[in-house]
């Protein structure tokens, strides 16, 4: 007698949730994968956050992720939260466990390192100065990966220079805090610049910055993702640096997620990316 399989329910909360790319992304892992299951979205009010998490378990769910504007609110709402998303402040990502309590974590950092890793095989955390423009929750994903891959300097930059300087004192030495108008300079000698700043999203304006002093080799990521070719990606291409657009974060920060509700590590595949994209602008 074939040993009976068991129907696994994940999602996504958020407000709005129509948006999300996550339940097209899980289902094509569900399908592709052959797994009994289903990744639903979510949409829950702030108000409605906290019994919304808390019903989980009762509704069957293996987990959630979390998106804006529950990030942080969840974090103190879960029984556990790792070291990860304490550093990071945030959690995205939340696991049922078998007594019925929450486990948080978010899995940004990873996403992030993952996708430069598999968008320039050759980048190297340690190579030489980081650039991170924006100094906000994906800012704060970026310093932490960047730290934890080995990275000796990251040069950071924020329009408003007191939230760098919460950075810098919540991470210590390796973050060195400039002021706005000294992004141009302050690329010379760099190895990576990464824009983790809504500049140069669609309805956005773009990322006002100079690259003559950036080095030619140095790797330049954009975490947006609307479009694929930001107008930074762009003038960097241009020029001849390696470029890795910011899908690929998107996409390595829901494998460990799956993995957790559904027992398998996904791989992103070229069917995988196509699809998405092409919900893209």
């Amino acid at each position: 007698m074939s040993e009976r399989r068991v129907f696994r329910m994940a999602g996504v909360i958020g407000w709005p949730i129509s948006h999300s790319r996550s339940p097209m992304l899980h289902g094509y892992w569900l399908r592709h994968y052959g797994i009994l299951g289903s990744y639903l979205p979510l949409p829950v009010r702030t108000d409605r956050l906290e019994p919304a998490l808390r019903g989980l378990a009762a509704l069957g769910f293996a987990g959630c992720n979390v998106t804006i504007p529950h990030k942080e609110e969840a974090m103190r709402m879960v029984d556990r939260v790792d070291a990860t998303a304490t550093r990071i402040g945030a959690v995205n990502t939340i696991v049922v466990q078998p007594d019925g309590s929450l486990s948080g974590t978010n899995t940004d950092a990873y996403g992030f390192i993952e996708n430069l890793r598999d968008g320039h095989r050759g980048w190297r955390a340690d190579a030489g100065p980081a650039v991170v423009l924006g100094a906000g929750g994906a800012a704060r994903s970026v310093v932490v990966s960047l730290i934890d891959a080995g990275a000796g300097e990251i040069r950071l930059l924020n329009r408003t220079r007191a939230r760098a300087d919460q950075l810098r004192d919540a991470f210590g030495n390796a973050v060195r805090v400039l002021d706005w108008h000294e992004r141009h300079a302050a690329l010379a000698g760099a190895a990576l610049l990464v824009n983790s700043t809504n500049q140069g999203m669609a309805g956005q304006p773009p990322m006002e910055i100079v690259l003559d002093d950036l080095p030619r080799a140095a790797v330049v990521n954009d975490l947006v993702y609307n479009p694929l070719l930001t107008p930074l990606l762009h003038a960097a291409r241009a020029r001849g640096n390696p470029t890795v657009d910011g899908l690929g974060m998107l996409l390595h920060q829901a494998r460990p997620g799956f993995r957790a509700w559904f027992g398998v590590l996904p791989e992103i595949t070229a069917e995988l990316r196509r699809e998405i994209e092409a919900t893209i602008g």
